[in-house]
């Protein structure tokens, strides 16, 4: 078991990783509780898997469970269930020192997130995240929100959890696709700011992606520091967090033009906007052809996309894409602040891309 701290001072929190059992939940639960009682929310798919275990270990602990099952996939994250969310926590009773779980993927996460934010103008939660990508990348760093009709978590707010819970031995459910969708953000954490971990994830990626234990922990472990710390030093964004959102510009983008559906999962859209990002970084003349092979071949080596042309959709011109990419949360003054690739390991934020090559980028990927 690992475990490791958010350092924000009043709000530091820590996570707790590890192949531990999911019956230590309510112990873990426990610590944070006033009174024994505990608001969890989840998905349908994830309950089907998980609902009688998660009676079973509550009731052990003594502890009233009160459930609420949302429908699984991206459009979750609305309006509409943000609604009928925080009407059933204050429904039921919940006070301010009450603690809701969010127990699930990063839809699940984001908007319980945002639920609880705004709950009687806040409410204590924790993140139990059941996907390798909310593991490594939504459950940590208190981004929470839903999606808009212009684009993808452009209404929310910055509010932490009061710990993050990872158990890893519930990514045996996981589809391979789910699991390489998680990976594309482990990958990421190498790229933009450590060049050791990518080196080792070029030895042990394959390790990681069956799940062995080790080394699935120490990927789990070593995405969780990187993200830490670069959130200890600027939790809301305004400086080097954004170097997080390598490849999402693009990505966001993608997932916004196919409608936020299974067609493309949010890791398959990161790894084909890194590879955007990459590509567009060598035509710029920020980083050498090498770069980018290299990142290319590790990208195949796993199975993950790095074309547009590799999706079953017929994507909109580039044009129009990039309007979508216009939308998104890192434009300011009018111009996208793109993270770009000086090598592996070393990645910045700029303004001053080319929009034409950008536009040529994308045109040669589809």
């Amino acid at each position: 078991m690992r475990d490791l701290k958010v350092n924000l001072e009043a709000r530091s929190y820590n996570i707790l990783i590890g192949d531990h059992p999911l019956k230590t939940i309510g112990v873990e639960c426990k610590k944070f509780l006033k009174r024994n009682e505990v608001w969890l929310i989840s998905d349908e798919n994830v309950l089907n898997e998980y609902k009688t275990e998660l009676n079973s270990c509550f009731k052990k602990s003594n502890i009233k469970l009160n459930l609420y099952e949302l429908p699984a996939g991206e459009h979750a994250k609305s309006f509409t269930f943000l609604e009928k969310l925080t009407d059933w926590l204050i429904d039921t009773g919940i006070e301010r020192g009450d603690l809701v779980i969010a127990f699930g993927g990063g839809v699940v996460g984001d908007l319980v997130g945002f639920a609880t934010a705004v709950t009687l103008r806040g409410v204590n939660f924790i993140q139990v995240p059941t996907t390798l990508l909310a593991q490594v990348d939504s459950s940590v760093g208190g981004k929470t929100g839903i999606n808009s009709k212009f684009g993808k978590n452009l209404i929310g707010c910055f509010y932490q959890p009061k710990h993050v819970l990872v158990y890893t031995d519930v990514l045996k459910t996981l589809s391979k696709r789910d699991l390489r969708s998680g990976y594309s953000e482990i990958i990421k954490y190498g790229i933009l700011g450590d060049i050791n971990f990518f080196n080792w994830l070029e030895k042990n990626g394959q390790k990681v992606l069956s799940l062995d234990n080790v080394s699935l922990e120490e990927a789990i472990f070593r995405s969780c520091i990187i993200k830490a710390d670069i959130v200890s030093l600027d939790e809301r964004e305004s400086g080097s967090r954004a170097l997080l959102n390598l490849g999402h510009t693009f990505a966001h983008a993608l997932e916004a033009a196919v409608g936020y559906n299974d067609r493309l999962l949010h890791g398959e859209a990161v790894s084909i906007g890194i590879m955007l990002a990459a590509e567009v970084s060598n035509r710029m003349g920020f980083c050498n052809i090498d770069v980018l092979e290299r990142i290319r071949k590790h990208f195949n080596n796993t199975g993950l996309k790095t074309c547009i042309s590799e999706v079953d959709f017929s994507f909109p011109s580039s044009d129009e894409l990039v309007n979508l990419m216009f939308k998104d949360k890192k434009v300011a003054n009018g111009l996208i602040n793109f993270v770009m690739l000086k090598s592996i390991g070393e990645a910045f934020i700029t303004n001053s891309v080319d929009m034409s090559v950008v536009k040529d980028t994308i045109d040669y990927s589809r």
